[in-house]
C-alpha cells in the first residue's frame, strides 16, 4: 500500500469536505479516490470520514489524526523536492519505460536524453502501474506508459500510437493463410502481460479481440522473451512492438488491426522542471508514430 499517496487522499478530503471536489483537486475521478480513502481506513482499523449527502465530515478519528496525517504528506513533498535537487546538482536523471515499449525504441530514448547534457540516464523498465507509482512517488523523473491508465495526480503528454504484430507459431494455419483473420488463432490462447500490470490496457485489448470474434483464453507473459517462448512452443499468440525478427518457431503476421496499436505517452510530476526531457522523449515517439 502506498501509505502517502492514501494519506493524501485523507488530507484533501478533509480539507475541501467534499469528494467531487477533492478527487478535482487531484486531478482523478472521485470512484478511485473513495475506493482508496475506504483502503486507508481498513488499512488503519478506523473510519476516518463519514459520507453524508451534504459532503465529507470527519470522524473523531479523523479528527485526531489529521494533523499527522498532514505533516507527512507534506514532509513527502519536502523530501521529494529535495531528492530531486541533489540528483539535478549530479547530473542524474531516473526515467522508465513499459514493458511494451520495444529495446530499439527504448535505447533511441536514452540517446535523446543523453543528448540534453545528462551526465548518468538511470532507466527502469516496469509495469505501467508500477511506473506510474514510481513517478508519483518521485523514483522516475518521468515514464513512458500504456494509454488507457490511471495517471492522476501526474501530467500527461499526447497519446502517441506504435505498430504492433501479431505472432504465431509458423506451423499454424494463419501463418500461411491468404486471407487471415483474427478468429483464426481461437484454437490458441493469448500470451499477454498480467492484468495486474495494466487493467485499462488489459481490458481494452481483450474488448478489442472479443468485437473482433475472437473470445480465448490468456496465459501471462511479462515481456517479448516470455511471449517469444509461448508462441515458439506452438499453443499461442502474442501481440509485440517488436519488428519481424529471426526466432525459430515463431511467425510474424502484419494484418493487425489499427485498434490494436501500443498507445503510449509520457507522465511526469507537475513542477519539477522535466519539461525538455519530456520534449525529447516526445520527438522519439512522434518519429516512430503510425498515423
Amino acid at each position: 500500500m502506498d501509505l502517502i499517496r492514501h494519506l493524501r487522499f485523507f488530507v484533501t478530503v478533509a480539507d475541501e469536505r467534499h469528494f467531487g471536489r477533492a478527487a478535482a483537486t487531484l486531478d482523478m475521478t472521485q470512484p478511485p479516490l473513495s475506493q482508496g480513502l475506504r483502503k486507508l481506513e481498513q488499512h488503519l482499523g478506523a473510519e476516518l470520514v463519514h459520507r453524508t449527502r451534504q459532503g465529507a465530515v470527519l470522524t473523531p478519528a479523523g479528527a485526531e489524526l489529521l494533523p499527522r496525517a498532514r505533516l507527512l504528506v507534506d514532509d513527502a513533498d519536502r523530501f521529494l523536492a529535495e531528492a530531486g535537487r541533489v540528483a539535478r546538482s549530479r547530473g542524474l536523471l531516473h526515467w522508465g519505460a513499459t514493458h511494451a515499449l520495444p529495446c530499439r525504441l527504448v535505447t533511441l530514448c536514452v540517446a535523446a536524453l543523453r543528448g540534453h547534457g545528462e551526465a548518468t540516464v538511470s532507466t527502469r523498465s516496469a509495469t505501467t502501474v508500477e511506473l506510474v507509482e514510481a513517478v508519483r512517488s518521485g523514483m522516475c523523473d518521468l515514464a513512458v506508459v500504456e494509454h488507457p491508465a490511471l495517471t492522476e495526480g501526474l501530467e500527461a503528454g499526447p497519446v502517441v500510437k506504435l505498430r504492433r504484430w501479431v505472432l504465431v507459431p509458423s506451423d499454424h494455419r494463419s501463418a500461411h493463410s491468404d486471407r487471415p483473420r483474427l478468429p483464426m488463432l481461437s484454437d490458441l490462447t493469448f500470451a499477454a502481460p498480467p492484468r495486474t500490470g495494466n487493467p485499462a490496457s488489459f481490458d481494452a485489448v481483450q474488448d478489442l479481440l472479443r468485437e473482433r470474434g475472437l473470445d480465448v483464453d490468456t496465459s501471462p507473459a511479462t515481456d517479448d522473451r516470455a511471449v517469444l517462448a509461448a508462441v515458439a512452443a506452438g499453443t499461442h499468440f502474442g501481440i509485440s512492438t517488436s519488428p519481424p525478427g529471426s526466432a525459430p518457431g515463431v511467425a510474424w503476421l502484419d494484418w493487425a488491426p489499427p485498434a490494436l496499436a501500443l498507445r503510449v505517452r509520457i507522465v511526469w510530476r507537475p513542477g519539477t522542471g522535466a519539461d525538455r526531457h519530456v520534449a525529447a522523449l516526445d520527438r522519439v515517439l512522434f518519429k516512430e508514430r503510425i498515423r
